[in-house]
């Protein structure tokens, strides 16, 4: 963990909500946004949606080392370089 990374941790008092917690209030949210109009591609949507800030934020807290940052995420590295392209994070 990088020290910024640890600093924000250091600073969080309290149980960690999980992951889950967060993304469920987000889906909720942004469901009861479309007020009652409908979307037939939410899976990608979300998917798209989790996946940008996911790899940004672990690029940065691999400081830009892709080999790092897909063993964080359990990927191969094409995968990982595939992706960052695709979501102009590259």
């Amino acid at each position: 963990m990088n020290a910024a990374a640890e600093r924000n941790e250091s600073a969080r008092p309290g149980p960690r909500v999980p992951l889950r917690d967060h993304v469920a209030t987000s889906i909720r949210r942004y469901l009861g946004d479309l007020n009652g109009s409908g979307t037939e591609n939410l899976y990608e949507i979300a998917l798209r949606e989790l996946e940008i800030p996911l790899f940004a934020e672990v690029m940065q807290h691999c400081d830009g080392n892709q080999s790092r940052a897909a063993a964080m995420l359990g990927i191969h590295r094409a995968t990982l370089r595939k992706k960052l392209r695709e979501y102009g994070l590259a």
